[in-house]
């Protein structure tokens, strides 16, 4: 259900105090879709890249009211289908889980790639086993595109949903050719 008891949410931007939540969200069950937790080295690794992330945008997603932490949630640049595309993902502590927040923060994230105005399409590749991933995807009103065998983490092939929503960023028109008479 979304929006329990009123509940919103909204994203504030990864800073240099937020590898607490890498840390947190580190455990078996949380990343058991995701290959498994990683070593501090990766953590750190990751969190330096949220960090200086050159295009897209990292978060942590707080409660509006209070501002407690419940998760985070991004979009980053990758390359899809022979073009580039934003890619996001999210997780949500366990303690937050099954009130709509993820829903939110992806009605969020798509906001925020759509101004970002650099790309036509965000996309989200839950595997087909995650039953609750896939239900954020369709709740925030991404469209089912099909099944593909996707990478994550390196090395690591497994069937996901391919999710997309579409920004509705137009495509550069072309310049007109003209001729020198």
């Amino acid at each position: 259900m979304d929006n329990v008891a009123g509940e919103q949410v909204r994203l504030v931007p990864w800073a240099e105090g937020d590898l607490w939540l890498l840390r947190r969200v580190n455990s078996a069950g949380m990343t058991e879709h995701l290959g498994g937790p990683e070593s501090e080295e990766r953590l750190v690794a990751r969190h330096r890249r949220y960090v200086e992330l050159a295009a897209g945008g990292m978060y942590r997603v707080v409660l509006a009211d209070g501002g407690e932490t419940v998760g985070s949630i991004g979009f980053w640049e990758r390359e899809w289908r022979g073009g580039p595309v934003w890619e996001t993902g999210w997780g949500v502590l366990p303690e937050f889980q099954g009130r709509g927040l993820a829903v939110q923060a992806a009605r969020a994230v798509v906001t925020a790639a759509r101004a970002e105005g650099a790309h036509r399409y965000l996309h989200a590749f839950p595997r087909v086993d995650h039953p609750a991933s896939n239900a954020v995807c369709r709740r925030a009103g991404f469209t089912l595109i099909g099944t593909e065998d996707f990478e994550y983490p390196k090395g690591h092939w497994k069937p996901s949903n391919d999710w997309r929503y579409d920004l509705g960023v137009g495509l550069r028109a072309a310049r007109p050719i003209t001729s020198a008479t």
